[in-house]
C-alpha cells in the first residue's frame, strides 16, 4: 500500500522553552472582567443561576465565534484535504454502544460519608497528593473528614427520551463528543466529497458531559463546545501524520497570540490511554491558579482503526475504504485533534490580559488594563468614537460607522469622555479606535488610535477602509 505522508518536524515540548511559564493572571481576575463587561456571566442569575452553566454576552459570543472561525479557517478553508459536516446532538443507543461510551465513558466517584458531598477521586488525589493515582487517605474538601467509601464508576452520558413515550424504545443520548458522527458518516461524506485518504472531516458544536465536579469558570462545564477533526489515513502512515498534527495544532495557538512558554505537549502514559488509542498527547496551557496549573486545551489522539471497525461490526455496514489504485480494501486509521472552543476562549482571554503603566496627559503614570488579543479574535475590530455628542458631529460619525460595519464588527460609542472610551475599548481588546472630531467636518479625516502602541494617525475617510484592512488580518 502507498499513500501520501506528511513532512514532519520535531514535536514542541515544555523542555524546548528557555524559561518557565509567564502567565500570572488569576482566574478570578478574568471572571470579574467577564462579568463587568458582559463577556461571560452565570446563566439565569436572577433565579440563582445553575452551577457551572454560563451565558455569553455580546462580546463573549463574538470572541468565541472568532476562535471557532479561526479554527475552521485553518483546519478546513485553507486546506484541500479536510471537509466539514454537522451531526445531530441526539443519537441512538447503538452509536454509543459501538463506540464504547456506554461501557467505558465514566469517571471515578467518591462520596463523603460525613457530609454526603461527591467528588471525582482522581481530581482529589491530584490536588492532595500531586498525582491522580497518588496513594493516601483522602480528606473531604467540604468538611475535612476522612470518611470516603470505595470509588465507583459514574457514567457521564446525558440520557433522555425522544417522543411522547418514556420507555426503552425511545431512549436517546446527548452526544458527549462530536467525533462519532464523523465515523458513522465516514462513507457518505467520503463519497460525496470525492476525497481519498489522507483526508479529514471536521465538525464544531455543543457536547454534553454530566461532570461530577464541574468548575473553574468555563474550563469544566457540563455543556461545552468542541472543535474536532478526524483525519483518515492509510495504516502505516499514522505515526507520521500524528506527529504532523501535533506540530500543526501547537503552531495554531501560538500564531493566535498565546505565548509559547505557556504551552506544552504532555504525553499520555500507557495506563491513562483511552481504550481506542495507540498514542495520545495533550496540548496544555499553564493556568496561574493552583486548582488548574498545567491543564488540557486539546487532545491529539491516534485512534487507529478502532472506531470504523466498531461501527462496521455493530451496524453491519462496511466502513472500509477501497483503494482503486492498488486494488485493495483497508480500514483507515484516524488521527484526531480534539479541541475545546470554550477552553481555548478562556486561554486566549487569560494570555491577552495585561496591566501596564502608561503616562496620562500630564505625564503621570496610570495603570491601563488591555486585552492584547490577536485582532482576528477581538470581538470588535474597530470602534467609532465621536469626540462629542453634539449634533454637528453625529452625521459624519454615523457615516464612518456605516462605512466600517460592512467590513468588520464595529462599535459606535459616544458615552463618557474620550479617554474613558479609549480605556473601555482597551479593556475589551478593540484593536483600533477611530475618533471623529470637529476638524473632520472640514478636512474629512479621522484620528485612528492603535490599542497596543496608543499611537495615533490622521487618516482620510476615503482611505480609512484600506488603512485598517492593511492592519487587520483575516
Amino acid at each position: 500500500m502507498t499513500s501520501q505522508t506528511p513532512a514532519t518536524t520535531p514535536a514542541s515540548t515544555d523542555d524546548d522553552a528557555t524559561t518557565g511559564p509567564t502567565n500570572t493572571t488569576e482566574l478570578a481576575t478574568i471572571v470579574e472582567l467577564c462579568k463587568r463587561r458582559g463577556i461571560i456571566f452565570p446563566t439565569a442569575e436572577i433565579y440563582g443561576g445553575v452551577r457551572a452553566t454560563w451565558d455569553y454576552g455580546p462580546l463573549g459570543v463574538e470572541l468565541k465565534e472568532n476562535v471557532k472561525r479561526q479554527w475552521w479557517r485553518t483546519m478546513v478553508q485553507l486546506r484541500d484535504d479536510v471537509v466539514g459536516m454537522e451531526q445531530a446532538i441526539l443519537g441512538p443507543s447503538q452509536v454509543w454502544e459501538a463506540s464504547g461510551h456506554l461501557a467505558n465513558f465514566s469517571d471515578p466517584l467518591v462520596e463523603c460519608a460525613n457530609c454526603n458531598n461527591r467528588f471525582r477521586e482522581d481530581h482529589l488525589r491530584e490536588e492532595q497528593f500531586g498525582d491522580e493515582r497518588g496513594e493516601g487517605t483522602l480528606s473531604c474538601p467540604n468538611c475535612g473528614q476522612q470518611k470516603f467509601g470505595d470509588a465507583r464508576n459514574f457514567n457521564l452520558m446525558f440520557k433522555t427520551h425522544s417522543g411522547p413515550l418514556a420507555d426503552d424504545n425511545s431512549v436517546v443520548w446527548m452526544r458527549p463528543e462530536t467525533a462519532q458522527g464523523m465515523f458513522v458518516d465516514f462513507t457518505t461524506v467520503q463519497r460525496a466529497s470525492r476525497k481519498k485518504p489522507p483526508f479529514g472531516i471536521a465538525q464544531q458544536g455543543k457536547s454534553f458531559r454530566n461532570e461530577i465536579t464541574p468548575g473553574n469558570f468555563i474550563f469544566r462545564t457540563r455543556e461545552f463546545e468542541q472543535m474536532e477533526m478526524e483525519f483518515f489515513v492509510e495504516p502505516g502512515t499514522d505515526e507520521d501524520w500524528h506527529q504532523y498534527w501535533i506540530d500543526e495544532r501547537m503552531a495554531w495557538y501560538a500564531d493566535l497570540g498565546i505565548r509559547p512558554e505557556n504551552l506544552r505537549i504532555r504525553e499520555h502514559l500507557d495506563d491513562e490511554l483511552s481504550h481506542y488509542a495507540k498514542r495520545t498527547v495533550d496540548v496544555e496551557y499553564f493556568f496561574a491558579d493552583s486548582s488548574l496549573g498545567w491543564n488540557e486545551l486539546e487532545g491529539i489522539a491516534n485512534r487507529t482503526d478502532f472506531d470504523l471497525n466498531a461501527h462496521s461490526e455493530a451496524s453491519g455496514t462496511d466502513l472500509s475504504y477501497y483503494d482503486q489504485a492498488n486494488e485493495e480494501r483497508w480500514t483507515p486509521y484516524v488521527i484526531e485533534p480534539a479541541a475545546g472552543a470554550t477552553r481555548a476562549t478562556l486561554a486566549f482571554l487569560i494570555d491577552a490580559y495585561t496591566v501596564e503603566e502608561v503616562p496620562d496627559a500630564k505625564g503621570n503614570l496610570q495603570a491601563r488594563t488591555v486585552l492584547k488579543l490577536d485582532p482576528r479574535l477581538a470581538p470588535y475590530k474597530v470602534a467609532v468614537l465621536p469626540l462629542s455628542k453634539k449634533d454637528e458631529l453625529r452625521p459624519t460619525a454615523r457615516e464612518v460607522f456605516d462605512l466600517l460595519k460592512v467590513e468588520w464588527m464595529a462599535d459606535y460609542d459616544e458615552t463618557q469622555s474620550i479617554g474613558r472610551r479609549y480605556r473601555r475599548h482597551d479593556e475589551i481588546g478593540t484593536p483600533f479606535c477611530v475618533t471623529v472630531d470637529f476638524d473632520t467636518i472640514d478636512d474629512r479625516a479621522v484620528t485612528v488610535r492603535d490599542r497596543d502602541t496608543m499611537e495615533q494617525d490622521r487618516v482620510a475617510i476615503d482611505d480609512l477602509v484600506a488603512y485598517l484592512a492593511a492592519r487587520l488580518p483575516r
